[in-house]
């Protein structure tokens, strides 16, 4: 049951991200329509979108370590057989939110890189 919830979190986070990267790829669509013209490949584009994201999710995990470092060391002092906490644990959580944020936003940031510049400009 707890893994189903899981799932389901994790399912709406991850479309509450690709609904935000829809959001900043539409805002943008000028932007990325000039930095088409004036050269820019999809791939650079692509990445510039996905380290937008990747910069928050970077700065959420280290807010995060140290909270979740604090409540899980008390937590597991309650116990008598206690298991050490490894770096290991938060480096795979850290890489896990990094490849759900970026598998969310993706898709919407290699839309935006291919689309046409002209119909972003003309609406202008």
């Amino acid at each position: 049951m707890f893994t189903v919830f899981m799932l389901m979190g994790l399912l709406i986070a991850a479309l509450g991200l690709f609904g935000l990267a829809s959001h900043t790829a539409e805002r943008r669509a000028r932007e990325i329509g000039i930095r088409k013209i004036l050269g820019a490949s999809s791939s650079s584009i692509t990445l510039r979108l996905g380290w937008e994201f990747a910069r928050w999710v970077l700065a959420a995990n280290l807010i995060a370590w140290p909270v979740a470092w604090l409540i899980m060391r008390r937590w597991l002092d309650d116990f008598a057989f206690r298991t050490p906490l490894a770096l290991i644990v938060f480096l795979g959580a850290s890489a896990a939110a990094l490849a759900v944020a970026l598998a969310a936003v993706s898709w919407q940031s290699l839309t935006a890189a291919r689309s046409d510049p002209v119909n972003a400009l003309r609406c202008e």
